[in-house]
């Protein structure tokens, strides 16, 4: 079978190239205009079951993060009725989808991934991250390219899967069929990367019909996301968008007996929860519905004292605040040893307090605002404890009068299992915890059993004996590891990203590893010479 991959796979041996957006360039006045445009929409926002967009009238508004008294307009939730619609709807898409050659699932992939590289696409989205999820010009353009990535990764993916293939010997043709799985996908996004639409696409290219429900946080980037790839000419029905409260859709989607797989990134409590509806309602479903991960974390750097100072901080800063902390690598908990303390202290308080804060729309500012007023609340409570317990060295403040902003934060704990160096907060802030340099050994140990998480991490010196001890110490506290490197960033096709432990089930996203998880390999055996030799060899004489 021919497939259309080759261009793909030449593509992803780089990452998508960024696009700068510096003042006055021809793609910032692009981008100019396609903020306002995004804007002033006044978006209303349906349902989409089957290819038709269904209004229900129970909305609610898409508000920006860094001036939450503005709206992008209203978005309507799916009810029980649109889910009964949108499993129909998979049921009918599935046969003609499903049975599809694959160069005919590929080509909208392809030609979306093309679309959004060069085009109106590439602005059109960036502004809406930038304007939904609250991200400066050059967060937004590497979520939307990591996105173009993806959809490349998994057209490659799907070639490779189908180059597996057993022996055939004379007289026999043997074939590995992969095919969808039996039922629909679940995919479950969450609102900090546009990218994530990578969990109801990736499914989808492999013959899946899918059910999406995205955060109620990034409404509006999902909607465009699914518009695009309808444009691009995915068939109605592969996949239906079902905004809502987690519960409300999620909880009758999980519990059908045609659920084939979950595809979720979100907090650890939402994956063990999912785990929990599903394994104790085993018995209803028709098959053994697969899940797959991607958590919570409470990600690490530590330090050796041969670690270069300077690359040490601006890692730490870097890792710790980009995106408003609002990532599951962002870096949470810092190991430094005492010789060190003071000039990396020094350094990232310098780093720290250089950030300006604000309207991520504006160029110069390194920062936007928290998604919502629930997180906000508890990034507030969160900082209010830490000044009372006198740990505050930078930030330490919030500010919700016009958006919900906190400021980049660094924290020193005396207690290695304070509640800042345990306790996943996803906001801008960082705990630093300072060793003597002669317990090396025993804060390794401490590193990876101080929470039961195993997402990212990374070690930083200079002496290779440290750096080897380190990586048998912390083997499986973090499913993506860095070695004098910020623990973020991850570039689909160079480090594959997941974790494990409470972090997920580190089944790699973007990868054909991650790709098995949504087929259903069927073993054909085709025989050409026939066997009339109705003797039984074994029992003869």
């Amino acid at each position: 079978m021919t497939i259309p991959v080759d261009r793909a796979a030449e593509l992803l041996t780089e990452a998508t190239p960024a696009r700068s957006y510096a003042v006055g360039t021809p793609e910032r006045i692009r981008l100019e205009a396609a903020l306002t445009e995004v804007c002033r929409h006044g978006h209303d926002l349906p349902v989409v079951v089957g290819g038709k967009e269904i209004r229900t009238g129970r909305t609610f508004p898409l508000r920006l993060p860094h001036d939450h008294s503005t709206e992008l307009g209203r978005a309507h939730r799916a009810s029980s009725e649109e889910i009964e619609s949108a499993i129909a709807a998979a049921s009918d898409t599935a046969g003609d989808w499903g049975r599809a050659h694959l160069a005919h699932r590929v080509a909208p992939f392809q030609k979306a991934a093309d679309m959004l590289e060069s085009g109106p696409w590439r602005e059109r989205l960036v502004a809406a991250t930038m304007l939904e999820l609250s991200k400066t010009a050059a967060q937004a353009d590497g979520d939307v390219a990591e996105a173009v990535d993806f959809l490349r990764a998994n057209i490659v993916n799907a070639g490779a899967l189908e180059q597996v293939q057993p022996h055939s010997p004379a007289g026999i043709t043997n074939h590995m069929e992969y095919r969808p799985l039996e039922g629909f996908v679940f995919a479950i996004s969450p609102f900090n990367f546009t990218a994530m639409n990578n969990l109801a696409f990736a499914p989808a290219l492999l013959g899946n019909s899918v059910l999406w429900k995205p955060a109620e946080s990034a409404t509006l980037v999902a909607h465009l996301s699914l518009r695009l790839l309808r444009e691009a000419g995915l068939p109605d029905g592969v996949i239906s968008l079902l905004p809502g409260r987690g519960g409300e859709v999620g909880d009758p989607v999980l519990r059908h007996r045609d659920l084939s797989a979950v595809h979720f990134t979100g907090s650890t409590a939402t994956l063990r929860h999912i785990w929990r509806t599903i394994g104790s309602g085993i018995d209803r479903y028709r098959d053994y519905p697969r899940i797959v991960g991607e958590a919570g974390g409470k990600d690490f750097v530590i330090a050796h004292p041969s670690a270069d100072v300077e690359a040490l901080a601006v890692a730490c800063v870097r890792a710790a605040y980009d995106y408003q902390g609002q990532k599951c690598a962002a870096a949470s908990r810092i190991y430094v040893p005492r010789s060190l303390w003071p000039e990396v202290r020094d350094r990232i308080v310098a780093l720290t307090e250089g950030l300006a804060v604000g309207d991520p729309t504006v160029p110069g500012v390194h920062l936007g605002a928290v998604i919502n007023r629930s997180q906000f609340e508890k990034h507030e409570a969160a900082l209010a404890r830490a000044r009372d317990q006198q740990v505050v060295l930078a930030g330490g403040h919030t500010d919700g009068a016009s958006g919900w902003f906190v400021r980049p934060t660094l924290l020193q704990v005396d207690d290695p299992h304070s509640e800042f160096m345990e306790e996943e907060l996803f906001a801008p802030v960082m705990a630093a915890y300072v060793y003597d340099d002669r317990r090396w050994p025993e804060t390794l140990e401490l590193v990876d059993g101080t929470t039961g998480y195993g997402l990212t991490g990374s070690v930083f010196a200079n002496d290779e004996g440290a750096v080897a001890q380190a990586d048998r110490v912390l083997r499986y506290s973090a499913g993506n590891y860095y070695v004098n490197d910020r623990p973020t960033g991850a570039t689909v096709g160079q480090q594959p990203f997941g974790g494990a432990r409470a972090s997920g089930t580190n089944d790699k996203v973007g990868t054909v590893w991650n790709s098995i998880r949504f087929v259903s390999p069927r073993s054909v055996k085709h025989t050409h010479d026939l066997d009339r030799d109705a003797r039984f060899p074994a029992l003869e004489g």
